[in-house]
């Protein structure tokens, strides 16, 4: 679930994970609290206890994963202007680099993000980040391109661990990349379907 903002990320994206929990589960947000783990991962208390979660804020934009059951990960960032054949060569593995710098140049960043996301989410379902080779772990390249942004995010295994699955999805009207992954068997193909989570007005 995701929202846009102008500023305050981190409270804005507390925010959300409240009221999308929430709504998941049918409850007041009242009774839902959000502690976190030592080194930060966040975890929710009270009538949301057993809910796996995951946060991410970037610039003007906010997400947040659940699943009941499975660890979660998340990750959101604006599409850009960024040099994606440059960044794909520096930070992703050859196949991955080769198949954003074919991509046609206005292209490259969406397919960069869409990758990165991916792997920033993996980190997160993993209570790793992008520590221990995080950036090397392969993401599933997509089967169909320019991805068709009808708000679903098919989760399909990494090469070579079928327990790790991730996808990636456009929200926003195509501003923002959404990545997501979860640690679970027999999951393939599951689509996690991706929505806008309205928050109150901060004045």
């Amino acid at each position: 679930m995701w929202n846009s903002t102008d500023g305050d990320e981190r409270a804005r994206a507390h925010l959300l994970l409240l009221r999308a929990a929430a709504v998941e589960l049918g409850v007041p947000a009242s009774e839902i609290w959000v502690e976190h783990e030592p080194g930060g991962r966040p975890l929710l208390g009270g009538a949301g206890r057993g809910l796996q979660v995951s946060v991410s804020h970037a610039r003007r934009a906010l997400a947040v994963a659940l699943c009941d059951g499975a660890p979660v990960g998340v990750d959101v960032e604006p599409l850009r202007g960024l040099s994606g054949a440059a960044l794909a060569g520096k930070w992703l593995a050859p196949a991955e680099a080769r198949w954003v710098q074919e991509l046609p140049r206005p292209r490259q960043a969406l397919g960069f993000l869409w990758l990165w996301t991916q792997k920033e989410a993996v980190g997160k379902a993993l209570g790793l980040g992008l520590r221990d080779g995080g950036m090397s772990r392969l993401v599933a390249l997509p089967e169909d391109w320019p991805p068709a942004g009808d708000g679903t995010v098919v989760l399909r295994p990494l090469p070579g661990d079928p327990t790790l699955l991730s996808g990636a999805a456009l929200a926003d009207g195509g501003r923002l990349v959404l990545g997501a992954a979860v640690r679970r068997d027999g999951a393939v193909g599951h689509r996690v379907e991706v929505r806008r989570v309205e928050l109150p007005d901060p004045g």
